[in-house]
């Protein structure tokens, strides 16, 4: 999806960079849009390096540049599918709201059809006027989304309301607004995520590279598209995504337990986690001294949970993952006989040290092979995780017939 991103003058236009790569790593193309007086904050050339696309700052052509269209403001709105504006400040808001149009961004927003979305940053005293506000109620009767500033110590000094909302919370309305699609309402889809630590002694431990971003990308695409999500957490260091509700777990034994306490809501599983197959039989519960003797641990197999969902699945969709480093889809394809899922999301797993285009465990992107029930083996090109979140969300429907004509 493209977004035209619209960056006008405030000290809050730096944050606009960390909001460009945001988007960006949702998979949004981003056309950013400067007024003239956020180029006094900051240089077109930081989101021209970030976006790999020409960065729009006129009507008309200056210093010999060239615009793409003649009628620029018509391009961009057509181009593009949402409008966010971040910062946007008060005489913006006002040209706004009063349908003034006397530069690119203004005049774009008046040519665009598609959702807005506004983060206002400001000053205090200017956020609290009565035409600020009237001027906000004004564009949420429009049905814009407007991303509330935060409250804090501004630039100025002042302390209160309208600082910009950090990146993270506007990239994640964005990402809400441009999920259109709620073909998952109804459903609760029960996923996992991340490692698991299986514990040697009180401060050591087994486990693996994974990071849980897949498994928390598949939780928001899947709350964003109306599903209630349970997500099962191995220990990572990330945030629960918005309308997600998240079980914190440590071995694989305590994964199983939680996933089987929640398995009867359940009407579709995504196992995304990365759990230990083997787990330390007399685990020490205090710290093992060193000592120059040979340490030997005894390892058992962990429970089997994707497995064990094979069995008591009933009407359920079972979606497994295979991390593998070689031989992807035979691995993938023997994984769903004998584990007895819908379908097998086959990933091959490079770590950096490996690959300096790391993808699979520990990686902001994946590159994926979906091999089904209905014997289909379905290729996704290496993109961030979140688009292919959405990609195998985008199974589901066909998923469901073919269970259903089975059954």
């Amino acid at each position: 999806m493209n977004v035209a991103l619209g960056v006008s003058g405030g000290i809050a236009a730096y944050k606009a960079a960390e909001l460009t790569r945001a988007l960006m790593e949702y998979g949004f193309r981003v056309d950013v849009i400067m007024t003239r007086a956020a180029q006094e904050f900051i240089q077109p050339l930081t989101f021209a390096a970030l976006t790999g696309r020409r960065v729009a700052t006129g009507i008309f052509p200056v210093s010999g540049d060239v615009l793409e269209s003649a009628m620029e403001h018509i391009r961009l709105a057509q181009e593009n599918q949402l409008l966010v504006i971040a910062p946007a400040t008060a005489d913006v808001l006002a040209k706004l709201a009063h349908g003034m149009a006397d530069d690119l961004l203004t005049t774009t927003y008046l040519a665009f059809t598609g959702k807005v979305i506004i983060a206002p940053a400001m000053n205090t005293n200017m956020w609290n006027h009565t035409a600020t506000q009237a001027n906000l109620k004004s564009l949420r009767e429009r049905g814009h989304v407007i991303v509330e500033p935060d409250s804090g110590e501004l630039a100025c000094g002042m302390v209160g309301p309208g600082r910009l909302a950090e990146p993270p919370r506007i990239a994640a309305a964005v990402l809400a607004a441009s999920a259109s699609k709620q073909d998952l309402a109804g459903e609760t889809v029960l996923i996992t995520a991340g490692p698991t630590r299986e514990p040697i002694d009180g401060v050591r431990y087994i486990s693996n590279r994974s990071s849980g971003k897949m498994g928390y990308a598949i939780a928001e695409q899947a709350a964003l598209r109306g599903a209630i999500v349970i997500l099962i957490s191995g220990p990572v260091r990330l945030e629960t995504p918005q309308g997600v509700t998240r079980v914190d777990v440590e071995s694989a034994v305590e994964m199983r337990e939680a996933v089987m306490d929640h398995l009867e809501a359940a009407t579709i599983v995504i196992k995304a986690a990365a759990v230990a197959d083997y787990y330390v039989a007399n685990a020490a519960a205090t710290k093992i001294k060193k000592t120059q003797a040979r340490l030997t641990l005894d390892l058992e197999p962990t429970p089997d949970i994707l497995a064990e969902l094979g069995t008591k699945k009933g009407d359920r969709l079972l979606i497994g993952f295979a991390a593998e480093t070689d031989n992807l889809v035979n691995e993938a394809r023997r994984k769903l006989n004998a584990k007895n899922c819908d379908m097998v999301v086959g990933n091959l797993v490079t770590p950096p040290a490996m690959n300096s285009q790391a993808r699979g465990f520990d990686a902001d992107e994946n590159e994926v092979v979906l091999v089904t029930r209905m014997g289909d083996t379905i290729a996704v090109e290496r993109a961030p995780k979140r688009v292919i979140a959405d990609r195998i969300l985008n199974e589901i429907p066909r998923l469901r017939l073919a269970a259903h004509a089975k059954a």
